[in-house]
């Protein structure tokens, strides 16, 4: 298909991120040979604010303000996201267009040298992580360790893990194997212990609403099968009005046309954890991500969340 200009992807300017970018960009190439391609490098609020959690910045929505932004004045066409960063409601002027298949969503421990598992850390271990979601679950199963924030890129991390400031981190499975870094990987985390965050693995492609053109470019790189576990992830923390002070966690899979949900809502110290799991038709996966939303509020999640969002 011939186009006027080439078709510009929004990309935050991180390795991870630009990454992610080129790959949907040989994907594209790949699908449409005729299709030129740019890269439009992006800083987001997120990426430049590094001394405070992303709870008290406004949450994971400031890595992709400015690449919707960006969009909306026609200055790319598309935008790459990690589906983990965006929230549950995108604004009506855009639409995750497309994802590819997800990769291991799992959390990953980075740990010193010696340490093989979570359950082999010291007591008192300093930790690192950014995540309230994390935070929440590691307390959970060992209230004994130091949590601290751990802000940056994956390789700013792994270098405060490197030089003894910690003796481990987390990080996502994903994204260190997108890097090339899964030897880095100490152990990964069983969902039993520490549930992923919503859409972590999967790479999602955002336009414009009324960009059909594009839309239709878009749709030859859809992963049916891992929009049908997203969007019952998301229908999931869009029910709770899940927000960056509000550690909740999801895990979708798909058996035999019978999609299985696990959700998760959490009190930050790890004091209090509220985890359920639905299963029905694949074709139902908004609704079942409703529903078990639904029973987590009943069970009790509703008065957590309020009192998270007021305090």
């Amino acid at each position: 298909m011939n186009t006027p200009q080439p078709l510009r992807i929004a990309t935050r300017k991180s390795k991870l991120a630009l990454w992610q970018a080129e790959h949907v960009a040989d994907l594209l190439r790949h699908a449409h040979p005729r299709l030129a391609i740019e890269l439009v490098p992006l800083s987001t609020q997120g990426d430049r604010i590094q001394d405070r959690t992303l709870a008290a910045i406004g949450g994971k929505g400031l890595f992709i303000k400015e690449l919707e932004v960006a969009m909306l004045e026609r200055r790319a066409d598309i935008a790459v996201h990690s589906m983990k960063d965006v929230p549950a409601e995108v604004p009506a002027e855009f639409e995750i267009a497309a994802v590819l298949e997800r990769a291991d969503p799992r959390d990953a421990l980075i740990a010193s040298p010696g340490i093989a598992r979570l359950e082999d850390l010291p007591q008192g271990a300093r930790v690192g992580t950014s995540s309230l979601r994390r935070q929440a679950q590691l307390y959970a199963a060992r209230p004994d360790l130091s949590i601290e924030t751990l802000r940056g890129n994956v390789e700013t991390r792994l270098r405060r893990l490197d030089s003894g400031d910690l003796d481990a981190i987390l990080l996502a499975c994903a994204g260190l194997m997108r890097l090339g870094l899964e030897s880095r990987i100490t152990a990964r985390l069983d969902p039993k212990v520490c549930l992923p965050a919503v859409g972590q693995g999967v790479i999602g492609i955002e336009c414009r609403s009324d960009d059909g053109a594009t839309h239709e470019l878009l749709s030859a790189l859809n992963h049916t099968a891992t929009r049908c576990v997203l969007d019952a992830e998301r229908a999931f923390a869009g029910r709770l009005g899940g927000s960056c002070q509000s550690p909740i966690a999801a895990h979708a899979q798909l058996h035999a046309g019978q999609l299985h949900l696990i959700g998760l809502v959490a009190q930050p110290d790890g004091s209090r954890l509220f985890r359920d799991s639905v299963e029905g038709s694949a074709n139902q996966s908004a609704s079942l991500g409703s529903r078990l939303a639904e029973r987590l509020l009943d069970a009790g999640a509703a008065e957590l969340l309020e009192r998270l969002k007021t305090a």
